[in-house]
């Protein structure tokens, strides 16, 4: 290619930090540099034209209780924009080649460009899993008539929002129970649709224990959704009729047991894979579920790049490394590669796994390991639950909390916990308190010892989740008398 197709930008005599992605880790990145040095030179390249939007207020969106799209910003574009930030809108970086030090670009209109950096920070996030689905690509779903869809952009979201307005539907089919599935479940209720669920294993919302996941379908049940579990979609084919759906009963007798059904839209939210690629190509290391490896400071194995996101592994205080997408987590990571980029020195502290998701009335949340995860972890999981209202009976409206401990038999550690209860019953800020407990190596037992606020209208003596520990530490005691 001639030099005169490339637009080169030449770094100045400031340091220059390039930032590739728009979103959580990418923004805060760029923030946070520009606050520990004004004179840092940042450039952000940005796929679309939407950057600090909050992906996971779309489903709000969908359903109406976000009446303006604009309102997802984070930050407007001119209150970044004044920070000194450079965005390189509809931007997309196709390689970096660390020894030169540049990131080779291409704009959504086809103008090439080569980018100088001193630090680079990759923040290219994740992308939508299509599972079995082997008859259907990313692209081809991002096309204008298409009536199945994914949701993890800008542009999908448009997508569904014209579709849902402007055609005449109503059976709706979401693949995968998630908890973007649960919460596009509500949205699409929201607009009087007919909505089916199909969840491969056993129950909805895989990343609680079964008995939780009933009390999610349940919900679901109470607000007319249809749930199909143990069931895979294994094709999805657009017709005249609608949108026709191949699906196998997991738990079948004989080999094969195959039905079809025809919904007017499809929805596929099977989870996400990091969007590793680019720097799996400039020869980064990669480690699981094709996640980039980093380390403490958010550094690659490649000098002067950072990573942080959806597209990195996450060290997990109780798990070691692993791969676990979440928005607060590429928020935090971002705060980190920034800093470091920027010169100055901050590790990334790690995750328990801290979950929450609102269903109808009801909200789940989690954090720490489920029992079967603390059992391939080494330890001897005791799992107690118990029920105990958000605060006091004598007062009006006290509703139950179910709370499940996971703690170690031997040695008392806290392992995880998972809550269900009342929208409004505290449940996220309860989980929270375990989710500190956890990362700071606390027993069970010392849970009872946390000095938490007591009022009759919002809580208890002993709140619920204190109660919930004594509770087990019960049940520890009389395993250990039988044992001895």
């Amino acid at each position: 290619m001639n030099s005169n197709d490339w637009d080169v930008a030449r770094m100045t005599a400031a340091r220059r930090l390039l930032i590739i992605g728009g979103s959580d880790a990418g923004i805060s990145a760029g923030l946070q540099a520009k606050s520990l040095d004004p004179e840092l030179e940042v450039h952000l390249l940005l796929a679309d034209e939407f950057p600090n939007l909050s992906i996971c207020g779309l489903p709000y969106a969908i359903g109406g209780e976000v009446t303006q799209w604009q309102s997802l910003a984070h930050r407007q574009l001119s209150d970044l924009e004044a920070t000194g930030i450079i965005f390189e809108m509809s931007t997309i970086a196709d390689k970096i080649d660390p020894i030169k030090q540049q990131v080779f670009a291409a704009t959504t209109r086809g103008r090439r460009r080569v980018f100088d950096y001193d630090e680079l920070i990759v923040a290219t996030g994740a992308r939508p899993r299509l599972a079995e689905l082997t008859n259907l690509d990313l692209s081809q779903l991002a096309q204008p008539h298409s009536r199945v869809h994914v949701l993890h952009t800008m542009a999908d979201y448009f997508g569904l929002a014209h579709q849902l307005q402007n055609l005449s539907l109503t059976r709706v089919a979401i693949v995968g129970a998630g908890y973007i599935g649960l919460e596009m479940a509500e949205a699409l209720a929201r607009r009087n649709l007919q909505v089916t669920i199909f969840q491969r294993g056993t129950e909805v919302l895989s990343t609680v224990t079964a008995d939780f996941g009933q009390l999610v379908h349940q919900q679901l049940l109470e607000h007319q959704i249809e749930v199909v579990t143990h069931t895979t979609v294994r094709r999805v084919d657009e017709h005249i009729d609608g949108v026709r759906l191949e699906t196998v009963d997991e738990n079948a007798v004989s080999s094969v047991s195959t039905q079809r059904r025809v919904f007017d839209l499809v929805l596929i939210v099977v989870g996400v894979e990091p969007n590793s690629e680019l720097l799996k190509n400039a020869g980064a290391t990669i480690g699981q579920a094709g996640a980039v490896k980093v380390d403490e400071y958010m550094q690659t194995t490649l000098p002067h790049v950072f990573a942080a996101g959806d597209l990195v592994e996450t060290r997990h205080h109780l798990l070691g490394m692993t791969y676990l997408p979440l928005g607060t987590t590429a928020h935090k990571q971002g705060r980190v590669a920034g800093t470091n980029a920027a010169g100055f020195q901050r590790t990334f502290k790690g995750v328990v796994g801290t979950q929450v998701v609102k269903i109808f009335n009801s909200v789940i949340a989690r954090t720490g390991l489920l029992p079967e995860q603390a059992r391939h972890a080494g330890f001897e999981p005791l799992v107690i639950t118990t029920d105990a209202d958000d605060h006091k009976a004598y007062l009006p409206g006290a509703q139950p909390i179910k709370i499940q401990i996971v703690g170690d038999r031997v040695t008392g550690r806290l392992l995880g916990a998972t809550l269900f209860g009342r929208y409004g019953s505290e449940v996220a800020k309860r989980n929270d308190i375990f989710a500190v407990a956890i990362a700071q190596n606390l027993t069970v037992a010392e849970i009872s010892d946390l000095d938490l606020s007591y009022s009759p209208p919002v809580g208890s003596p002993w709140d619920a989740i204190q109660i919930a520990t004594q509770n087990w530490e019960r049940a520890q005691r009389i395993q250990s008398s039988h044992h001895d």
